[in-house]
């Protein structure tokens, strides 16, 4: 049985984890590796790094803090920010990402994502997309350089272009939910989720227990990915992952220490 992940999202500027709404309004939020060595041993299945300014400040990602982190958690880790090229993403394995997202790169030379899955390997590559709700429309568009640039492509057909690149995992964030807490945008997840062949990794608007089962349940999404609500200790991973369980979602329960 497959079980669904809770993953904790780290996003991080100036080497430092902030969050705000809708990608703006950023307050601090701690220190990377002592908010995931926290959350690894809370529970969490993954954690997601994410370095929101790399690509607004045009440079490659934060190796010494991914290096710091990495070396405080003994779970998966999936860092994205500034990687443009295979060089790049290979620097940020070596650093001790499990994993690595692409976004704005991987949208501008969409042949660079299947070139870091020939030399890495699919499960190795995330495809992060950041889709906004077209006005009046069921339809969303992609938006890159954290939030601020629309690009004119369509989010579901971005989604299946990516993973049919090699894209081994989509994370599937909506700028109109990211901090609201008003839970995920459903319909994006089904829109997507039911058209491509890999993980959807569900993100943007987690406020409740309710919310996570609600986006594996009817949005379809495989995992499910927030920050606030963490952050701010409203629900711990272990609340999350009990009222999925009583949802009959499967999860991975954390050993607790005697």
């Amino acid at each position: 049985m497959l079980l669904r992940r809770v993953i904790p999202c780290l996003d991080v500027a100036n080497g430092r984890v902030v969050k705000g709404t809708r990608f703006v309004d950023l307050v601090d939020a701690g220190d990377p590796a002592e908010l995931a060595e926290r959350y690894a041993r809370e529970g969490a299945d993954e954690i997601v790094f994410l370095d929101i300014s790399a690509a607004p400040e045009g440079r490659g990602p934060l190796l010494d803090v991914v290096r710091r982190t990495a070396q405080r958690v003994f779970i998966p880790l999936t860092v994205g920010g500034g990687v443009r090229s295979e060089d790049e993403m290979g620097a940020v394995l070596r650093a001790g990402a499990d994993k690595v997202s692409l976004n704005t790169a991987a949208v501008a030379d969409p042949s660079l994502i299947a070139r870091c899955a020939a030399r890495f390997g699919r499960q190795a590559v995330v495809v992060a997309i950041d889709a906004r709700r077209k006005l009046g429309q069921p339809a969303w568009e992609v938006l890159v350089r954290g939030g601020r640039d629309a690009v004119g492509l369509d989010a579901i057909a971005w989604a299946q272009r990516a993973a049919d690149l090699g894209a081994g995992e989509l994370l599937v964030t909506s700028i109109d939910r990211d901090g609201t807490q008003s839970g995920f945008d459903l319909g994006l997840l089904r829109a997507i989720a039911s058209r491509v062949p890999v993980p959807v990794i569900a993100s943007g608007g987690a406020g409740e227990p309710a919310d996570f089962i609600s986006a594996i349940s009817e949005g379809g999404a495989d995992a499910v990915l927030a920050a606030s609500i963490f952050h701010r200790q409203q629900h711990s991973i272990d609340d999350v992952k009990a009222a999925m369980a009583g949802a009959g979602i499967p999860v991975r329960v954390a050993p607790r220490a005697a």
